[in-house]
């Protein structure tokens, strides 16, 4: 079930001609919508990096004409752009970010607490370091930074030393023991969330490279938007959204020196201008599909 569907199609501005891509095709949902809002001559890229979603995908959307679907990162959306010659000619690129629902549903992928599964958490399974590999052999301090920066876990120094000490035992290799060490750790006093919550989210977004994946498809989407083009993504935590925000709103201003005055130069001119504040999903859609509690949309245009 696609997040915030309404507000992120609306928010791309379709043009029934337009060239857009999906950075995050998931299940197809955003990317189906996509499609409906194109004529024939419209073109859509679609990317995901885990194989699964590709080889999942629905087969009418496989079918149209006017989509193409592929195996990738979106931070490398730049790439893409110049391999079909549409750098600079893009009419939107979508990023729904973080990890998608039959990711956390499955139980053998190793993202989720709330089911035993392999430790794997990886969202390519073909490439890389799993969690339980990494898991295994971290530092204690290197452990409790993680912990920290990417997981705000103010638990981090117990958890971490718990971890150690409970991989000096036996190594850990399934999402229950992970838990299980976690809860065991943490004070259950005041707890509104699985006590495992955040230290998943941090392993998750370590294991993965999420965050800097996100700054490479920002960047990159300076160049390959066209004038008018809109970038549009949804988040599910303040570290994405934080990064998101910050980048929208230093791409939508002049440099310091040139901010007021009425003749700035071309090469000084901000890239992005803001398209309305940060969107949250409604009551309503939370009653259907409680995972969008957390999703924001930030939507800004290219100049």
């Amino acid at each position: 079930m696609p997040v915030l569907l309404g507000p992120a199609i609306a928010g791309l501005n379709l043009k029934a001609d337009g060239w857009y891509i999906d950075g995050t095709f998931g299940r197809g949902g955003h990317s189906g919508a996509i499609l409906e809002g194109l004529g024939a001559n419209g073109r859509l890229l679609a990317i995901d990096q885990d194989p699964q979603a590709i080889d999942n995908a629905n087969p009418a959307l496989k079918s149209d004409p006017r989509l193409e679907l592929i195996n990738g990162k979106f931070s490398e959306v730049k790439r893409y752009a110049i391999e079909r010659n549409v750098l600079g000619k893009v009419d939107g690129l979508l990023l729904d970010l973080g990890v998608s629902s039959p990711q956390l549903d499955e139980a053998e992928r190793g993202f989720s607490f709330r089911s035993d599964g392999p430790l794997d958490m990886r969202m390519d399974p073909g490439h890389g370091q799993s969690a339980a590999e990494w898991l295994n052999r971290v530092e204690e301090r290197s452990l409790r930074k993680v912990l920290q920066q990417l997981g705000e876990e103010r638990n981090a120094s117990r958890i971490a030393r718990a971890i150690v000490a409970a991989r000096a035992i036996a190594p850990i290799r399934r999402t229950s023991e992970l838990a299980e060490i976690v809860r065991s750790a943490v004070p259950a006093r005041g707890q509104k969330k699985h006590p495992a919550t955040k230290t998943f989210q941090a392993i998750r977004i370590f294991i993965n490279d999420e965050l800097a994946e996100l700054e490479k498809a920002l960047e990159a989407s300076i160049d390959l938007l066209a004038p008018g083009g809109r970038l549009c993504v949804i988040s599910f935590h303040s570290l994405e959204d934080r990064r998101v925000k910050r980048f929208m709103r230093n791409a939508s201003r002049e440099p310091e020196q040139y901010r007021g005055l009425p003749n700035i130069p071309q090469e000084f001119q901000p890239p992005f201008k803001l398209v309305g504040k940060a969107i949250s999903p409604t009551d309503e859609e939370i009653a259907v599909n409680v995972r969008a509690r957390s999703s924001r949309l930030r939507i800004a245009e290219r100049l």
